[in-house]
C-alpha cells in the first residue's frame, strides 16, 4: 500500500513544478531519489559495521564506478537529445555521419559547443587522463541521444 507524505519546496521551484507537472511523474522521481539516498546511507553504515574485506571493497567500488559512468551516459544522452532538437538539418547530418566518435569534442565544427557543455556540467572536473571513462560515457550517451532523435525524424523529413 502506498503512503502519502507532504513535502515543502521553495516558491520558485513550485512555480516550475506547476509549469512542468504534466511532463514528469513527481511521485516516481521522488521515490527513485529517496530509494537511492537510503541505499547509499545503508551501504555506508554496513561498510563501517563489517570488517574490511579488500575483494568486497573492490567489488563495491566497481559497482559505484558503473553507476557513476551510467550517470554520465544518461547526462550525455539528455544533452545529445537537447542539441538534436535545436540543431540545423546540415549539422544533424554532419553529426550523424561523423566518423571518430570521441574526436567530436575537438572537431572544429563542434568544439565551441562542447567547450560550453564542459563548462556548464561537472564534466570539466573530470576532463583529465584519469577520468577518460566519464568523458567517453558522456559522449557515447550524447551520440545515442542524437541518433535516437534522428531515427524518429529522418523518415518524416
Amino acid at each position: 500500500m502506498a503512503q502519502k507524505i507532504t513535502l515543502s519546496i521553495p516558491d520558485l521551484l513550485h512555480e516550475k513544478l506547476k509549469e512542468w507537472r504534466t511532463s514528469f511523474n513527481f511521485s516516481k522521481m521522488f521515490q527513485e531519489a529517496l530509494t537511492e539516498a537510503i541505499q547509499k546511507k545503508e551501504e555506508f553504515q554496513k561498510r563501517f559495521s563489517e570488517e574490511f574485506d579488500m575483494p568486497e571493497i573492490i567489488n563495491r567500488l566497481k559497482r559505484e564506478k558503473l553507476l557513476w559512468e551510467k550517470q554520465y551516459y544518461k547526462k550525455g544522452k539528455v544533452e545529445g537529445l537537447r542539441w538534436a532538437k535545436t540543431a540545423h538539418y546540415k549539422d544533424l547530418l554532419y553529426v550523424v555521419q561523423f566518423d571518430g566518435t570521441y574526436q567530436i569534442i575537438s572537431d572544429p565544427k563542434m568544439n565551441e559547443y562542447f567547450e560550453q557543455i564542459y563548462l556548464s556540467t561537472d564534466l570539466i572536473k573530470y576532463s583529465n587522463a584519469s577520468a577518460v571513462d566519464h568523458e567517453q560515457m558522456f559522449i557515447d550517451g550524447w551520440f545515442k541521444g542524437v541518433l535516437e532523435f534522428w531515427n524518429q525524424v529522418r523518415e518524416k523529413i
